[in-house]
């Protein structure tokens, strides 16, 4: 799959489903907040790497994904669910990227250029997500043993 942006999409989201996605942010938000007034910043940082809006995401994706299918008299099950799998991995690997990032930035900070610091963090990020990426992409699927995991027919 390749990453790409698809501007049309916004075309199809509802507004509530943009209300939805900012409750979730919000919600991680004042959870990530509260974690890092009881266990300190170090903890607290960690759990900004979570995807905050995933949960809404994933039942989205599944929504559309299975109207979708339904308007063209399919049932659109298993579609759906490798789209939200496709949504976890990225995810997955953007949670991981922004984790190595906060190792970065958290061992550095204490000496040395900000600017040198933030630029080595926004590296071992770039390079954390590429090179997950590359690995989901070259995995093979559970089902058929294909490389380069795409949605099943149908």
């Amino acid at each position: 799959m390749a990453v790409r942006l698809n501007l049309s999409a916004l075309r199809q989201t509802k507004w509530y489903e943009i209300v939805l996605r900012f409750l979730f942010g919000g919600l991680a938000t004042v959870a990530t907040g509260m974690i890092a007034k009881s266990f300190g910043p170090v903890v607290g940082g960690l759990f900004l790497a979570f995807p905050a809006i995933f949960p809404a995401t994933a039942t989205l994706v599944e929504k559309h994904v299975k109207e979708g299918k339904r308007s063209a008299a399919i049932d659109g099950v298993d579609r759906a669910r490798c789209a939200v799998a496709l949504e976890a991995c990225g995810a997955t690997v953007g949670s991981t990227g922004l984790i190595c990032f906060a190792i970065v930035v958290w061992r550095c900070l204490s000496g040395g250029a900000e600017w040198l610091i933030l630029l080595s963090a926004m590296l071992a990020w770039a390079a954390t997500s590429i090179l997950l990426w590359q690995m989901c992409r070259l995995r093979a699927h559970p089902r058929t043993g294909r490389r380069n995991w795409n949605y099943p027919n149908g």
